[in-house]
C-alpha cells in the first residue's frame, strides 16, 4: 500500500503540472486547432496515468477524474465551451480545481456558506449517517458466506451509491473550503425518480450528465437536426450520449479491474438508452395527453433501474475481483489507523 501512496502522490503531481502547462496553452493560444493540437498530449498521457495505480478507490477515483472528467472538459475548453471556459479570467487554483474534479460551480457562487445554515448541517448529518452505513456494510461483509447470494449484489449498489455520495460531497467541500465557492449538488435522490428521464437527466452522477450534454448530447441533436429537425433530433442524441457513456463505464471498469471486458456494461448502458429514447419518444407522441401516477412510475423507474443493474452492472464488482481490492484497501487502511492509534498511545506514555 506504501508504493501505492507514492505511485498516487506522482500521478497527481502529473496531473497539477499537466493541467497547469494547458492553462498556459489556453493564454497564449486562442485558435480552436492550436489549442487541440497541443493539448492532446495531455489527453493522452490522462489516459495511461491511472494505469499506474491498482486500488480500486485511488485508481478508480483517479481515472474517473482525469481519464474522464479532466479529458472531456479540455476537449471543451479547447474549443472554448465548458466550465474552463466560462469565465476568462478564471485563476489557475481555480481552473486546475474545476479541469480534475467533480465539481460544478454554482451560480450562486459569490454568496459566502455559512456554517450554521441549516442545509449545511442537514447535509453534514446525512453523509455521516451514510458513512456509518458503508462501515456496516463493510463490516458485513464477513458474513458474506451466510448471505443469500441475491443479497450481496444489493448491499454491492448501495455500497457504490453511498461511496460516490461521500467521495463527491468530501470533494466539494474542499473546494469551498480551499477556494471559497458554492457547488452544485453531484446527486438529487435519485430514488425518489419519476422516469427513466429524471433519473439521468436530473438525478443521478449530475457532474457526469453536464460534461457529456456539450460535448457528445449537443453536438449530436445539432447534426441531426438538419435531417429529422429539432424536435426529434433530441432521440438519436440521447442515444448517442449512452453510446459514449457505455464505451466511458467499460473503460473505468477496466481501470478497476485490468480484465478484457465482456461487453456487459455496455449492454447496460445501451438498454437503458434505448428505452430512455423510447420513454422521450412516447413522451412527445402523446404531448402531455396521459401520464402515469408518480407513485407506479417511480416504482416501474427505480425497479427497472435496479434489476437491469442487478443483472449486468453490479456483478462485474464479482467477476472482476473489484469487491476483494477494494477489502484489501479496508484492510490497508485499518492497519494504517491502527499503527497510528498505538504510536500516539505510545507517545502520550512516553510523556
Amino acid at each position: 500500500m506504501e508504493s501505492e501512496f507514492q505511485n498516487f502522490i506522482k500521478v497527481w503531481i502529473t496531473v497539477i503540472i499537466s493541467l497547469c502547462y494547458s492553462y498556459t496553452i489556453g493564454k497564449y493560444f486562442s485558435k480552436p486547432t492550436k489549442r487541440f493540437v497541443l493539448i492532446l498530449p495531455v489527453v493522452s498521457l490522462f489516459l495511461y496515468l491511472p494505469l499506474n495505480l491498482h486500488s480500486p478507490h485511488l485508481g478508480g477515483t483517479t481515472a474517473f477524474f482525469i481519464a474522464w472528467l479532466a479529458n472531456f472538459k479540455l476537449l471543451l475548453f479547447c474549443f472554448h465551451k465548458g466550465p474552463l471556459s466560462s469565465d476568462p479570467n478564471i485563476s489557475l487554483p481555480l481552473f486546475v480545481a474545476v479541469s480534475c474534479l467533480p465539481i460544478k460551480i454554482s451560480k450562486n457562487s459569490s454568496q459566502t456558506t455559512q456554517t450554521h445554515d441549516p442545509k449545511l448541517k442537514n447535509g453534514f448529518v446525512n453523509y455521516a449517517i451514510k458513512g456509518i452505513l458503508v462501515a456496516v456494510m463493510v463490516r458485513g461483509y464477513d458474513y458474506s458466506d451466510r448471505m443469500n447470494p441475491n443479497l450481496i449484489p444489493v448491499l454491492y449498489a448501495f455500497h457504490v451509491y453511498f461511496l460516490l455520495e461521500i467521495i463527491l460531497a468530501v470533494t466539494a467541500f474542499l473546494a469551498r473550503a480551499i477556494l471559497g465557492i458554492e457547488l452544485e449538488p453531484q446527486f438529487n435522490e435519485p430514488y425518489l425518480s419519476t422516469s427513466l428521464q429524471d433519473f439521468w437527466g436530473h438525478r443521478w452522477n449530475l457532474m457526469v450528465t453536464s460534461i457529456l450534454r456539450p460535448t457528445v448530447y449537443e453536438p449530436t441533436r445539432f447534426i441531426f437536426t438538419r435531417f429529422i429537425g429539432r424536435t426529434w433530433a433530441t432521440l438519436p442524441a440521447v442515444f448517442g450520449t449512452f453510446v459514449v457513456s457505455a464505451v466511458m463505464h467499460e473503460l473505468m471498469f477496466y481501470y478497476l479491474g485490468r480484465v478484457k471486458p465482456t461487453g456487459d456494461i455496455s449492454v447496460f448502458f445501451l438498454l437503458h438508452g434505448f428505452c430512455l429514447t423510447a420513454e422521450i419518444a412516447l413522451k412527445k407522441a402523446l404531448n402531455g395527453r396521459w401520464r402515469l401516477p408518480g407513485l407506479v412510475s417511480g416504482f416501474l423507474t427505480v425497479g427497472f433501474v435496479l434489476t437491469t443493474g442487478f443483472w449486468l452492472f453490479f456483478p462485474k464488482f464479482v467477476q472482476y475481483k473489484i469487491d476483494v481490492k477494494a477489502f484489501e484497501d479496508y484492510a490497508a487502511l485499518g492497519a494504517i489507523v491502527k499503527n497510528a492509534s498505538e504510536s500516539v498511545v505510545h507517545f502520550w506514555k512516553s510523556r
